[in-house]
């Protein structure tokens, strides 16, 4: 019986890929912050390591001048994601609906999608990656759902379509 733990565990960790593990140490200066302020918004978000290392995404949304969203992305190495079906995301919310973008390659204008609601406590988000669509600037593009081999940037978004505080802690980011 020991044996066969053995072999799930060693074989659950070779079929997972982390894309980020946050900790005290981690280093965050590649998270950037995009608030809608690049349009003209007044929207203010930010990002840190707090004090227990989780990442934590937070500020204000304002729907003055057209604004409306406030996102942390992140670019990394390009990753091949072929044997991969799901990203899982550890995270602890505030009750409010989130997006998880990614990219296949971080020129392209349009991201994949996949919206998710937070609960206010610790959860694990499965984000089945055949289920992400292509979006382009709010709008859902007439293109196949995600289907690509490689990953380099992924990002978190909340744009509620409405005045409102936010916070995200995030722990770690897996593909699987």
């Amino acid at each position: 019986m020991k044996y066969l733990i053995y072999m799930i565990i060693l074989f659950s960790s070779m079929t997972s890929k982390v894309i980020f593990d946050f900790n005290k140490s981690s280093d965050v200066q590649d998270w950037i912050v995009v608030d809608d302020v690049v349009m003209g918004g007044e929207s203010s978000g930010t990002f840190k390591l707090n004090d227990d290392g989780f990442g934590v995404f937070e500020g204000s949304i304002s729907l003055d001048n057209n604004g409306g969203f406030s996102s942390v992305r992140y670019r990394f190495q390009k990753t091949m994601i072929k044997e991969c079906t799901t990203i899982i995301v550890k995270l602890r919310g505030d009750g409010k609906k989130y997006q998880f973008r990614i990219k296949s390659n971080s020129g392209d204008y349009y991201s994949y999608i996949a919206p998710f609601l937070t609960s206010g406590d610790w959860q694990e988000i499965e984000i089945p990656l055949k289920d992400m669509y292509p979006s382009f600037r709010g709008r859902r593009l007439d293109q196949p759902n995600f289907s690509k081999d490689y990953i380099e940037e992924i990002t978190f978004l909340i744009g509620n379509k409405k005045k409102e505080n936010f916070k995200l802690l995030i722990d770690k980011i897996v593909l699987k």
